[in-house]
């Protein structure tokens, strides 16, 4: 890595304000905050401004406003506005992308991957609208009807991450409006200025004023959604600690419906018969988003017959990724990218720290160059059964390579966790294939590939990786009440 890249911040203008009603608003509360590029420590501004409990009362109200108003709009309607919106997202992609790029570092290959999906996310749920109904029972015989009827909670909100905020923006936001509600987003405050750019375009698509609305903040916001009154249902996407504290916030205040995506520590499990050059390009995914994924596979369990070959082969990889560490995150060319922000950085480097006293150090190991937040990728072997390399969530480029003996022992140690969002198996064998997709305790799993995500599969974890899901019609139904109507004449 050479010196720090030199980028120009005055390319678009940084949105700082609150959208609310339909509208960019200066929040009551006058406190603002810094925001620094991961890439060369530079300051795109200091002026993010950082909503408080009034201001979240403020969009609640802007929110029960355009429910109104939202509910008097036609489904075929809703499903225009919505496609329309997504139109909006890809002709202004290159300023969505340049937002994450110059905050965070975002490679264009994920940058462009993200932005895509928001577009399609949108598109999904606004043709599946129409598809969203309840069931009519048979009629029973004294001539009454019985049938249920799916109905929006009114007034939701949803809490997003730094890592994914747009493609987290898009599986809370579509489903909850083509389900009826009106939604208030707190972005996160660490990556905001993509979702706050993205508000301005709700309005040229149409949706009516309060229907989306986006703010910014700190613990005082988080909370004053989760334990709002007037708040049906919470979506938060984040740590474990974080998410149980929403969920008790929740429960405090009016028992609203709360979701959770909380993360991971998905294993990777290739067997004797799998193709290796394959896996080991599937498992180097875990370098995407610099680590910073919380469907990315970082517990590699590898069968002693081809450990060598695949430990060789995963080593070769993370070195050629860290060379090219420090790159220009604009340039189309470029496929690394830094962790998004110095908090961060620091949790890493504490793993790696404590790492390389409860494991094998096998490359990588450091942090790279003086200013930005870059860190080599790192792969452990040989942890002991309590590393925290193993056993915690990292969120960052760091791999932990264990071998097996048997597929009992790779499905005792697959399942050897409190996380449980996504697992992938590597083999030719359909029946062990079977096998485990039927055992392995996750919500997603894929075989031979890398990709547990879709748009239109559930989205969810078992254990502490969450609760409820998104995308699918199951994120649409997760984002309504059921109700169930006898009618009698």
């Amino acid at each position: 890595m050479g010196s720090a890249v030199t980028l120009d911040f005055t390319k678009y203008p940084i949105p700082t304000q609150a959208f609310i009603g339909g509208k960019y608003v200066d929040c009551k509360n006058t406190e603002k905050h810094e925001l620094r590029s991961s890439v060369n420590d530079e300051v795109l501004t200091s002026d993010l401004q950082w909503a408080g409990a009034e201001d979240v009362d403020i969009a609640v109200a802007a929110a029960a406003s355009g429910l109104a108003a939202w509910a008097k709009v036609s489904n075929t309607q809703k499903r225009d506005i919505m496609v329309k919106f997504s139109t909006l997202i890809r002709e202004n992609a290159p300023q969505l992308t340049w937002f994450e790029a110059v905050l965070v570092g975002k490679d264009p290959r994920i940058g462009n991957f993200g932005i895509n999906e928001v577009a399609e996310l949108f598109t999904y749920y606004g043709n599946i609208i129409h598809q969203f109904h309840g069931q009519v029972q048979t009629p029973h015989d004294d001539g009454s009807l019985e049938y249920v009827i799916r109905q929006p909670f009114g007034v939701v909100a949803g809490i997003t991450p730094f890592n994914e905020p747009l493609l987290t923006f898009a599986m809370k936001v579509a489903p909850a409006i083509a389900a009826g509600n009106a939604i208030v987003l707190k972005a996160s405050e660490q990556n905001p200025l993509s979702t706050l750019f993205l508000a301005s375009l709700t309005k040229e698509a149409g949706f009516p004023d309060g229907v989306i609305n986006i703010l910014t903040g700190g613990v005082e916001a988080g909370n004053a959604l989760a334990t709002h009154m007037k708040i049906r249902m919470i979506s938060f996407t984040g740590s474990i600690q974080v998410g149980k504290l929403v969920q008790q916030a929740a429960a405090r205040s009016n028992l609203k419906k709360v979701t959770l995506e909380l993360g991971g520590k998905s294993p990777v499990i290739v067997f004797q018969d799998a193709d290796l050059e394959k896996a080991s390009k599937m498992a180097a995914a875990f370098l995407a988003l610099n680590g910073q994924g919380c469907l990315l596979g970082t517990r590699l369990y590898v069968h002693e017959d081809v450990a060598q070959e695949m430990i060789a082969r995963m080593k070769g990889i993370a070195e050629y990724m860290g060379s090219s560490l420090g790159a220009n995150p604009l340039e189309p060319s470029t496929v690394t990218s830094p962790l998004y922000n110095h908090r961060q950085k620091d949790v890493v480097m504490k793993y790696i720290e404590e790492g390389k006293n409860e494991a094998t150090l096998l490359t990588g190991g450091s942090s790279v160059g003086e200013k930005g937040c870059y860190v080599q990728p790192t792969i452990f072997i040989n942890p002991s059964k309590s590393a925290k390399v193993l056993n915690e969530e990292v969120f960052g480029p760091v791999l932990t390579i264990v071998t097996f003996k048997d597929e009992q022992e790779a499905l005792d140690m697959a399942n050897d966790t409190e996380y449980g969002l996504a697992a992938y198996v590597h083999t030719k064998d359909l029946g062990r294939a079977l096998r485990f997709t039927k055992d392995l305790q996750a919500g997603m799993v894929s075989v031979n590939s890398a990709m547990a995500y879709d748009r239109t599969r559930p989205f969810g974890g078992w254990k502490q990786s969450g609760q409820g899901y998104e995308n699918g019609v199951a994120g649409l139904e997760d984002w309504s009440q059921t109700k169930s109507v006898l009618l009698s004449l």
